[in-house]
């Protein structure tokens, strides 16, 4: 019993998503459909992330600026 309660609740410790978002210096050339990126850039105002959603193939990926607190986001570098 004691081992199955421990298993429980590792599960639900590593399977709790991550608060923060990390954020990209530019938008990734390859992204999954229906994935996620943020991207710092200039096309947003201050305070402002473009969030870029990946689509299938022949379709255009979404975007559109959201705000993101700062604490909730780290700053990481996009590899070309």
């Amino acid at each position: 019993m004691r081992i199955l309660m421990s298993a429980v609740v590792l599960s639900c410790f590593f399977g709790l998503p991550c608060s923060a978002q990390t954020i990209l210096k530019s938008e990734p050339l390859m992204l999954a459909p229906y994935e996620v990126a943020f991207v710092k850039n200039a096309s947003c105002p201050s305070g402002h992330v473009l969030k870029v959603t990946g689509a299938i193939r022949g379709l255009h990926r979404r975007k559109a600026c959201v705000a993101m607190p700062g604490e909730q986001a780290s700053l990481a570098a996009a590899t070309p």
